[in-house]
Parts: C-alpha cells; sequence; structure tokens
C-alpha cells in the first residue's frame, strides 16, 4: 500500500504506559523493511531566549533550543514508517499504521509552557490528564528507544520537518541529559544517534524555492493530511507524504548529500559546526 494514503486506511496507534512494550517489539519486526522513519514532536513551546552576544545567528538559534529542550518537557511523538517505494507497515491488520507516542510528564498546572501552544494541543484534541494519568515514562521509552534499532542505525533514514528541536528532545531521552553546550557536541550526538536525516526544510531551498511551513507545502504538493493537525502522529504521516512527492517532483537519483543538515542550525545557516 502506497503513500498518499486515504483517511480510512489508516490506524493512528496510540502508546500509553500499559502496551508501550508491545509497539516496540512491532516496530522492531518492521525497521529492516520500513527504514524511513518520518518523525514530529509536540512540546510546550518556546519559553526563554538567551541572551548576550553571539557570534552568529546559527549560535543564538542553538542556544535558544538548548535552553528550552533542557528546561521543557515531552509531549508527544509520531512515528511513519515507510519503505523505498513509499509503502507502510500494516502490522498484521488491514490498515496502514503509524505511531503516536504519549508522554506522562508534562503537567499544565505545575510546568512552564507557552500559552499559545497549550492552546493550540488543547484545541487540537491533546488531553493532557489522560497523558498525566496513562502517559508514557519518558526514561523507559528512552531505555526501549536505544534497543529498538531505529536509531544507532545508518541504514535508517529519518525525515523531518524543521526539526532541531524534534531531535533536541529525543537527544535528551536518550542520553539522559541536557543538551550539549556547543553545537559541535550536539551534531557529534545527531551523527552517532541519527546518521541519516533529511531536513524538508532544508530541501525546499533545492526545490524552485518553495517556502512556508509543512501544511503550505503538503497544500502545494497536493498532498492530502489524514488525521488532527498539530497531533505527532498526523503530521509525521503528512512529512511522510511530502517528503515522497517533493523528492519524485525535484530531485533525481541519490540524495546523499543533502543528509545531516538541520534547517537554522549548523552549516545549513553557513557556519560551522566545530
Amino acid at each position: 500500500m502506497s503513500l498518499l494514503p486515504k483517511s480510512d486506511s489508516i490506524q493512528i496507534r496510540e502508546v500509553w504506559a500499559e502496551n508501550l512494550e508491545q509497539e516496540f517489539d512491532l516496530i522492531r519486526g518492521i525497521v529492516d523493511g520500513y527504514p524511513y522513519i518520518a518523525m514530529d514532536t509536540e512540546f510546550p513551546g518556546v519559553v526563554l531566549r538567551p541572551i548576550g552576544n553571539f557570534k552568529n545567528s546559527s549560535d543564538y538559534h542553538y542556544q535558544t533550543l538548548k535552553d528550552n529542550v533542557d528546561l521543557l518537557k515531552l509531549i508527544q511523538l509520531g512515528l511513519t514508517f515507510s519503505d523505498e517505494q513509499g509503502n507502510l507497515p500494516t502490522c498484521g491488520t488491514d490498515k496502514q499504521c503509524i505511531w503516536q507516542f504519549n508522554f506522562h510528564e508534562f503537567n499544565p498546572n505545575e510546568d512552564v509552557f507557552a500559552n499559545d501552544s497549550i492552546e493550540l494541543l488543547t484545541q487540537s484534541g491533546i488531553d493532557f490528564d489522560m497523558n498525566n494519568e496513562k502517559g508514557i515514562d519518558a526514561i523507559r521509552f528512552g531505555e526501549l528507544l536505544m534497543s529498538s534499532g531505529i536509531v544507532l542505525n545508518d541504514n535508517v533514514s529519518w525525515v523531518t520537518f524543521h526539526s532541531g528541536y524534534d531531535f533536541g528532545y529525543l537527544l535528551k531521552l536518550l542520553t539522559c541529559h541536557n543538551l550539549p553546550d556547543s553545537q559541535g557536541g550536539f551534531f557529534s550526538l545527531m551523527a552517532m544517534f541519527f546518521p541519516v536525516i533529511y531536513d524538508i526544510k532544508h530541501l525546499m531551498k533545492f526545490s524552485n524555492s518553495l517556502h512556508g511551513g509543512l501544511n503550505k507545502l503538503a497544500e502545494l504538493l497536493e498532498v492530502e493530511r489524514v488525521g488532527v493537525c498539530h497531533q505527532a502522529g498526523s503530521d509525521s504521516l503528512l512529512t511522510a507524504c511530502t517528503f515522497r512527492k517533493l523528492r519524485e517532483n525535484f530531485f533525481i537519483g541519490s540524495m546523499d548529500k543533502y543528509s545531516g543538515v538541520l534547517y537554522g542550525l549548523g552549516v545549513e545557516n553557513g557556519q560551522s559546526t566545530a
């Protein structure tokens, strides 16, 4: 079953603490056959802006990312797996499966957040009370992710959109530490855990100067959304489908030279990460 699916053919597998282990069992079984992983996260927004002098805008962007990821807590993660032809796994069902992981750490009654971000997530249907009650423990998730075969694997390609923060939160889960002080340290961890990444926001520079956010790009490429906007599962599927369309329309042959670059950070912004 190929990408650009219809809504009635998709099953968004909701993952909570009670079914986390069994869903990771499924993922370990499919990753070799479906090595393209589109990823999106939902988090409490951006609440801190660093002050001081920075060598360049890239360093400022990284410091902003680090300060916020170190302080805040991940709310939701979406993963969509596909193969070279754009097929999605069915996991023994009659539906194409994508995953949505719901975490329990964030509590809007106690934690810092950006008001507009949480209002948007609430309007999109995220139930923070249910997340607190039934959600996944971030440390346990990090342990299972480490042994899942989807990180530390150069046969896997990660597909994202403007994803510095997304990867920042995953690195925090994987290392159980705050992010490195420097971009060089950050990109060293990225190269180890996520050896092959494609950031669609970077690829747009080489696609007839396409611009805008993910929803705008999907509209331009005539990719229809399945599920609810601003929920991570649906956003990861839209990312997967948009990447497929972008690659078919604008890129011929290997895309290796576009890998490893995150929009707004490091070499993408014309800066060394050393």
